[in-house]
């Protein structure tokens, strides 16, 4: 499961990461809230924001409108007002400091399993994405796609239309070090090649010309 960690603390934040690796998950350090605000995950993921920023916690507690469900708050503000406060700006759990590792680990997993039972699937168009069965179908036509283009495709359908540089795909789409930005272009050539193969009725992947790649939808009113 894909987990970008919005931390500002390093050390904390390398913490985090390491024992979601070791859990069999793939974190993603976010280290500024600016970031946060284009934060494109692969589903299915998990989010962790921890509200303790140098800029405030009201400025942090602000970016949950702004960030996909499921929203997982870690913050030192253990009163009562403070967790109601970050359950009603949107988020999904709310974790105070300090805490157990694998208390974070179970809160993190719990939210993904809760998730992908509510929304397993993602349909636009013709288009189906089962997250569970990591399969997706075109007008009930199964897309023989590899694993890196079936993360590619979730992380272009998550962009909502917007173009997608080749770092920000690399970042988002596959565990790290699992390839180059350079790569990504023989991966969009295959998964552009099968959805041109699948119909019209298929979405399409653009090149945005020193930005990077979107998916578009011409045949949908």
């Amino acid at each position: 499961m894909h987990i970008p960690l919005i931390v500002p603390n390093p050390q904390l934040r390398s913490l985090l990461a390491w024992h979601l690796q070791a859990a069999g998950h793939h974190p993603q350090g976010v280290t500024t809230l600016d970031a946060a605000l284009n934060l494109v995950a692969p589903l299915p993921a998990v989010i962790v924001l921890d509200l303790d920023w140098p800029q405030g916690w009201s400025t942090a507690l602000d970016q949950c409108q702004h960030l996909p469900p499921p929203l997982l708050l870690i913050s030192a503000h253990t009163l009562e007002a403070d967790i109601v406060a970050g359950l009603r700006a949107g988020a999904d759990d709310y974790l105070t400091k300090p805490f157990g590792l694998q208390h974070f680990l179970a809160r993190v997993e719990v939210l993904g399993r809760r998730y992908t039972r509510i929304t397993p699937q993602i349909y636009l168009g013709a288009l189906q994405v089962d997250l569970i069965q990591r399969q997706a179908t075109v007008a009930g036509r199964p897309l023989d796609l590899s694993p890196q283009e079936f993360g590619l495709l979730c992380v272009l359908l998550q962009a909502e239309g917007r173009a997608l540089s080749r770092q920000q795909i690399l970042e988002r789409a596959w565990p790290p070090s699992s390839g180059t930005p350079r790569t990504i272009d023989t991966h969009v050539l295959s998964l552009r090649r099968k959805l041109t193969e699948a119909g019209p009725q298929a979405p399409s992947i653009e090149t945005v010309h020193r930005v990077g790649y979107q998916l578009t939808y011409p045949h949908l009113p």
